[in-house]
Parts: structure tokens; C-alpha cells; sequence
């Protein structure tokens, strides 16, 4: 893997605003990341999920029409599988919306109310055990440290904000990589000197029988 971030985000919202705001601080800080607008056109929409895949990190992106989207909520349970898993490190980024409301989405919010818009859709498409999936992953994203918008809040310190803790992501992924290198060449160290004692060890043996 490459240090990659995926941006997962409702873009007929944030497409054109925040986001590019953001990407524009990647691309100057050298952060290497990726965003649908970059796939090439005519390709399976499934090809995307290869590209969380790919990535080290990822942005779930949360603003009131993100659940307006089904794509969106399915990319956020592959985000999930992949935690599960241990393959990926998600950042839950709260544009204007109070994280609550998103872990447990209901009618008296505009984020909910957007969500369940979306499940009754759904649900008449036999897709319901699509929903318990899509609750699963809001709440078990949610459950990570993220970092919140409000209203009255400067967009361009919450784009360093990002920035900073995706730096940091990425230097804690690195740290990981160098430790479990080096414990990898112990080990090799180890068993190169062990094998030496065993080759050693025989040939004396030999030695002594031949005497």
C-alpha cells in the first residue's frame, strides 16, 4: 500500500467546496489521495471499493445529505469490513452535523431524516438487511476519534485540522511498518545465527567421528 487516503463524501455537496479546499491542502502538504472524480469514466462504480482497498487511511466525510446516497453508505461498510479487519484507519470528519446524530440516526434530524428517506427506498427493493448494514457502519465509524464542524466554525483551521491528524495517521502508520521490519530482521538475525551454531555443531561432530 501507498500511503493513500480515500475521501468518502456526499459530492453533490461538498464536491466543489470543502472538498476541493481539502484536496488542495493534500496536494500541497504531498498527502496522496483519492476521489471518485479521478476514476475513469464508463467503469464498474464497484471499482471503487478496490480503491479502499488500496488506502491507508480514509475520510468518512459526514455532512445532513451524505445518507442521500446509497453508494456512500456502501462504501462506508467496506470502510467497516476493512477495520474489522485491521487494513484501514478511518477518520470521521462531522461537516456541520453532531456526531449523535449521525451514530444513531433518527426523524429529528435533518441527517436522519435524509437516512431513513433512503432506507424506505431501499427496503422496497428487498435490500433491508442492507440497513442493519449501514446502521452497523455508522455507528461503528462514529465510535472513532474524529473531528467536528460547527456552524460558526472556520473551514479553513478544520482543513488543518484534518491535515494535521491525517500526518500524523500517516506517521503512526509508518512507525508500524519500521517496528514490525525490524522485528522481522531480529527474527532473521536469529535464526541465521542459530543456523550457523546447528551447521557448526555437525561439522565438529563429524570431525570428532572421523578422529
Amino acid at each position: 500500500k501507498v500511503h493513500k487516503v480515500f475521501l468518502n463524501f456526499r459530492g453533490e455537496q461538498l464536491r466543489y467546496n470543502f472538498v476541493s479546499h481539502l484536496t488542495d491542502a493534500f496536494e500541497r502538504h504531498r498527502i496522496k489521495f483519492f476521489i471518485d472524480k479521478y476514476e475513469q469514466r464508463g467503469k464498474d462504480v464497484k471499482h471503487l471499493l478496490v480503491r479502499i482497498e488500496e488506502s491507508s487511511i480514509a475520510l468518512a466525510i459526514f455532512s445532513t445529505r451524505y445518507p442521500e446516497s446509497s453508494w456512500c453508505m456502501d462504501e462506508l461498510v467496506k470502510m467497516k469490513k476493512l477495520v474489522d479487519q485491521g487494513k484501514l484507519r478511518v477518520i470521521p470528519i462531522f461537516y456541520k452535523v453532531e456526531p449523535k446524530d449521525v451514530r444513531n440516526p433518527n426523524r429529528g434530524s435533518e441527517f436522519g431524516r435524509n437516512f431513513w428517506r433512503l432506507a424506505e427506498l431501499v427496503s422496497t427493493t428487498s435490500r433491508r438487511e442492507q440497513i442493519k448494514h449501514w446502521l452497523e457502519a455508522l455507528e461503528c465509524i462514529c465510535d472513532k476519534l474524529g473531528l467536528s464542524l460547527g456552524e460558526k466554525s472556520s473551514e479553513s483551521d478544520f482543513v488543518y485540522d484534518i491535515v494535521k491528524r491525517v500526518k500524523d495517521a500517516i506517521g503512526l502508520e509508518e512507525e508500524e511498518k519500521s517496528f514490525l521490519g525490524e522485528n522481522i530482521k531480529k527474527k532473521s538475525e536469529v535464526s541465521l545465527r542459530l543456523c550457523k551454531k546447528i551447521s557448526g555443531d555437525w561439522t565438529g561432530n563429524q570431525r570428532f567421528r572421523s578422529s
